[in-house]
């Protein structure tokens, strides 16, 4: 096993679609579908359909929990699931069929306690012959202190394995106070890293730099949605435009970047195809209808265009 990913915040996702939506009427939607959610988790099935085995090892709680594992090992994922106290937490999708719009309705997770936080870090540190990547995705739940990201990170990186963060907010802060192999942020997240009010595509590169320079990240990942992304680490700077295709749902598509750089890396690929192969493999999952990740076939087809 070359991979693990670690998911704090998982979630069930309950999608459906209804003909119009509108206020103070019974809306009448289409049968639901479920699938597994949250960051690690879905950059597993991600790294699944790419043909590579990894190890998910997520939070579970309650009945939601349950539903959860027995969903990712109907898709053959190697799983170990943590036991906590509080419900795994759900999120709904639905999308109004006159207008093709994406509604999106996010749960916050529940806290887990202390004593659950040492545990789980026990049971981390406990893995055998630790992979050679880990990837810590997602949000921590509601009144979970950011110092448990960084001893995430500690453990992993005490175990020698690279770290893979792609997560948001006072998290994120800490996983580059910590200091980990690459980081996806946004332009605005950098400029918050950075210390800046807003950055361009032209002053980008510095903030980027300022990150590497102090030992942040080794490689940054600049995400710019429908613009592609712009790859640095100490010698270079690699930009890939997206490509044109019709999106159908944005649900999973940066999980499944970060998926698909991570497959590069572990074949050791050329930077420059480790950009190619997260655009290709996020571009492929806007494709995907609801809550569904790429088809590998479109995955392929992508990077032929982008290569």
């Amino acid at each position: 096993m070359k991979a693990l990913t670690i998911t704090i915040n998982p979630s069930v996702d309950k999608s459906s679609s209804v003909s119009g939506i509108v206020p103070e009427k019974k809306l009448r939607c289409d049968n639901p579908k479920y699938e597994p959610g949250g960051g690690g988790i879905n950059v597993s099935r991600a790294l699944k359909k790419l043909g590579l085995d990894s190890l998910s090892l997520f939070t579970s709680g309650g009945r939601t929990g349950k539903l959860l594992e027995s969903l990712l090992l109907e898709e053959s994922l190697q799983i170990l699931p943590f036991s906590v106290k509080n419900e795994t937490r759900e999120n709904f999708i639905v999308v109004d069929t006159l207008t093709n719009q994406q509604f999106r309705f996010g749960f916050p997770g529940q806290p887990f306690s202390k004593n659950e936080q040492k545990i789980l870090l026990d049971t981390i540190n406990a893995i055998k012959d630790f992979p050679e990547i880990a990837v810590i995705s997602g949000s921590l739940p509601d009144g979970v202190n950011v110092e448990l990201m960084k001893d995430l990170i500690q453990i992993c990186k005490n175990k020698n394995s690279k770290v893979v963060i792609d997560t948001s907010g006072e998290a994120l802060t800490a996983a580059v106070e910590e200091g980990v192999y690459l980081i996806k942020p946004n332009i605005g997240e950098l400029a918050v890293l950075t210390g800046k009010n807003e950055l361009t595509v032209h002053t980008m590169e510095t903030a980027a730099k300022q990150l590497i320079n102090n030992g942040s990240a080794e490689i940054v990942v600049v995400s710019m949605g429908a613009s592609g992304a712009t790859l640095f680490n100490n010698n270079e700077k690699i930009y890939q435009p997206a490509p044109l295709v019709k999106v159908r749902s944005t649900v999973g598509a940066g999980d499944s970047m970060v998926a698909g750089m991570v497959s590069a890396l572990l074949n050791n690929s050329s930077m420059k195809n480790v950009l190619r192969m997260g655009i290709a493999c996020g571009s492929a999952t806007t494709m995907a209808e609801g809550t569904g990740l790429f088809k590998t076939e479109n995955v392929y087809k992508i990077l032929k265009e982008l290569s």
